[in-house]
């Protein structure tokens, strides 16, 4: 904490509460278009009435925005060279067959009754063995999707399915991102806040899994079943062969083997590219739309456009038209132009202040054990709103109560866990936030409509708030 003037804390929330009104009148106007642009506008909004009201009140320099802002986009290349890679996977592994042979045999094993309790399962054991939930997502996450859609079982409760489980398997992975860093900001020994986690991760994840249950006894009753349908257009639009299945198993390999999730992704594109040129040669001539190439040059042609363009591939059933068509790189272009504007609108608030003018009425609030826990779920919520990313957000929060944990008597794996409990998770739920944006687009759910189902993120910061309530397995302060 700095000792320059700070805007007042009133002061400091009305570039979020202006921010927030702007996105509620772009929701209302635009619906599921708003993040092609609309939602933007809001955050660039936003930015620009921090920038004033510190500039003309506070004599905050340009300059000091600029280089916040030059900062923090540093910090996210990777994440839109990831983003990029995605959509280049999406569209390779659809066009290549890997997701519409997944989807042919998902269907006829997958009961619809027990599809959702299923579907989270394996993208927590998928998300655990890989440590990435946006990999997690864009793979195993897709073809889900796709075989829950043929069963009749709603988009919404799909994603929250999966979502659910591909964050849990990030959060406990000891190979996440965000498992290391949580640790490693707070001082705790990885494997230390791994188990520690367990106490509010595993009965969330418990109730989650129990509420999928329940709900999908519900959908095996009164699902619109459509196997024949999705079955007949596969077969007959891709040829659907086991052997596409070595790209998974090529990927699952690369990811035993620890390599960065980039690498991962490229490459499993490129090796899915392979296997569209060997089996599926029809599909990217017909992507390709030119007859007067020649074959090779087709081929060329379409499967370029499967990695950076949009797809759309007849099947003969307009649903499944929908199903199996994909946006390539391009398609993530709206997702880095929100996550553009949502890094700059977070770089203002720190630049001008009044992030840490806020969190210091938040810390100067705390007086119990609760109340402690409590404001950290409240920040890691909080700055994944007004930062836009979770990685930004585990930082500051963990820098901002260390010091306060100490005074305390806690331990640290205490911050650990609770800001795991609240940034981590809770990130995918932000309508801007990268994580969020990210998993909108790959699904093609809108953020707001899968959110009251990813019940385990949801329950995680209830869960931690719990545990802190009746102080179980938390190290009482030293007298």
């Amino acid at each position: 904490m700095t000792d320059r003037r700070l805007p007042h804390p009133l002061v400091a929330l009305i570039p979020i509460i202006i921010l927030i009104l702007l996105l509620a009148v772009v929701i209302r106007l635009f619906g599921s278009d708003s993040l092609t642009g609309g939602s933007q506008i809001a955050l660039i909004m936003g930015m620009a009435v921090c920038i004033f009201i510190s500039m003309i009140f506070y004599r905050v320099p340009w300059k000091t925005f600029e280089k916040q802002m030059e900062k923090t986009m540093g910090g996210i290349f990777i994440t839109l060279l990831i983003l990029l890679s995605v959509g280049m996977l999406s569209g390779s592994w659809m066009i290549s067959g890997v997701v519409p042979t997944l989807i042919y045999y998902g269907i006829q094993i997958l009961s619809p009754r027990f599809f959702l309790v299923s579907a989270c399962a394996i993208c927590a054991l998928v998300s655990l063995l890989s440590g990435s939930s946006w990999t997690t997502v864009a793979t195993i996450g897709v073809a889900l999707l796709g075989v829950g859609t043929a069963l009749g079982i709603s988009t919404a409760w799909t994603a929250g399915a999966i979502i659910s489980g591909a964050y849990f398997g990030d959060k406990m992975s000891p190979l996440s991102d965000t498992t290391i860093l949580a640790s490693s900001t707070t001082g705790v020994d990885i494997f230390d806040h791994i188990r520690y986690m367990m106490h509010s991760t595993v009965p969330a994840m418990t109730i989650s899994l129990i509420i999928f249950l329940i709900a999908g006894l519900g959908f095996g009753n009164n699902a619109s079943m459509h196997v024949e349908e999705y079955t007949q257009g596969l077969a007959s639009t891709f040829h659907i062969s086991l052997w596409t299945l070595l790209v998974p198993v090529f990927t699952g390999i690369l990811i035993a083997r620890r390599v960065p999730s980039l690498i991962v992704l490229f490459l499993s594109s490129v090796v899915a590219g392979i296997i569209a040129l060997i089996l599926q040669p029809h599909i990217l001539t017909q992507i390709a739309a030119d007859s007067s190439l020649s074959t090779s040059a087709a081929l060329t042609r379409g499967l370029a456009m499967t990695f950076f363009g949009s797809t759309a591939v007849q099947t003969g059933s307009e649903a499944l038209n929908d199903l199996v068509s994909t946006g390539g790189m391009a398609g993530m272009l709206n997702t880095i132009w929100l996550i553009i504007c949502a890094m700059c609108f977070g770089a203002a608030m720190v630049a001008s202040g009044m992030i840490e003018s806020i969190m210091r009425v938040v810390i100067n609030w705390v007086r119990t054990r609760l109340s402690l826990v409590a404001s950290t779920v409240f920040t890691g919520i909080f700055l994944n709103i007004t930062t836009g990313d979770q990685f930004i957000s585990i930082v500051l929060t963990s820098d901002v109560f260390k010091d306060l944990y100490d005074r305390k008597g806690y331990e640290r794996r205490l911050l650990s866990r609770t800001t795991e409990d609240a940034a981590t998770v809770t990130s995918v739920l932000v309508h801007w936030n990268t994580c969020g944006m990210t998993q909108a687009t790959v699904l093609g759910v809108p953020t707001l409509t899968y959110l009251p189902y990813c019940f385990f993120n949801l329950l995680c910061p209830l869960m931690t708030l719990t545990i802190a309530a009746i102080g179980w397995r938390i190290k009482k302060p030293a007298q």
